[in-house]
């Protein structure tokens, strides 16, 4: 079974199934989006969709416009993985700012009875969202290993991933899914992965074709598969894992057995 362990949500949800068969992918794990870049048939269109991203990564909206929009964001998600249910399992979204009551609250009801697997993506705009991370970890400490997904290429810095490194050592109960390698600081990510049993690691948009065969070579067993569509192509993502990997078992792990062993599928 081959699984990609990180898409968005892209409209209309036939087409994206159709992409995912015409790359040799099985299943994919869903992820709500703000923007839907794959709506867009040029440049302008393009930078009009990425404003909305732009906007959110600012810190432009207030509490209840994030709220507001994240229900909407799991509705859409539901709504793919209700339609195609043997295609699509999903990550739901929480947003930040919420008392521990309300987020004990939301990922009961929000995430858990919904059927999702876990909770992100969340894109930090600045190292400081890092830290505002620690009542999510907290709030995850009441559930059965529910995984965390978070952004970790730019804007995230150095000094941002080593915060993020801090909190899952210091939440260890806590799966922690690094998404996009650590950036160009796969090297620290992969120094620390090797130390502890929560860090996983999301390969799509990774820094190199080094990179990627240097994470696979030495954690089969914390890497992820992913193509981040619409930013991403299932099909360059997967070939790339099956080109870096030393063998075919290790490209299997890659490609679906690890996150099928992590979520439970």
């Amino acid at each position: 079974m081959i699984i990609d362990s990180h898409e968005h949500v892209m409209l209309p949800a036939a087409d994206q199934v159709r992409e995912l068969e015409a790359a040799g992918v099985d299943q994919a794990i869903l992820f709500s989006t703000a923007p839907h870049p794959e709506k867009a048939q040029n440049y302008a269109e393009l930078k009009a969709e990425m404003a909305k991203l732009y906007k959110i990564l600012a810190g432009a909206n207030n509490k209840e416009a994030n709220i507001a929009r994240m229900k909407k964001g799991n509705q859409e998600l539901l709504q793919s993985i209700r339609a195609f249910p043997d295609k699509f399992y999903g990550f739901g979204s929480m947003p930040l700012g919420l008392t521990a009551e309300e987020m004990n609250g939301w990922i009961s009801e929000d995430i858990v009875a919904h059927g999702l697997k876990g909770i992100g993506e969340f894109t930090p705009g600045n190292d400081q969202q890092i830290k505002e991370l620690e009542p999510v970890f907290q709030a995850l400490t009441n559930f059965d290993r529910l995984p965390i997904w978070v952004h970790t290429f730019n804007p995230v810095t150095l000094a941002g991933l080593n915060d993020l490194i801090a909190l899952a050592k210091k939440y260890p109960t806590v799966p922690v899914i690094f998404g996009h390698s650590g950036g160009y600081n796969w090297q620290t990510l992969l120094d620390f992965a090797e130390t502890v049993d929560n860090a996983y690691i999301d390969t799509s948009a990774t820094f190199s074709t080094l990179a990627a065969r240097m994470l696979i070579s030495e954690l089969p067993e914390k890497c992820l598969f992913s193509s981040d569509a619409p930013y991403g192509e299932p099909l360059l993502n997967k070939e790339l894992i099956e080109f870096v990997s030393p063998s075919k078992e290790i490209a299997d792990r890659v490609l679906g057995e690890n996150i099928a062993e992590l979520l439970g599928l």
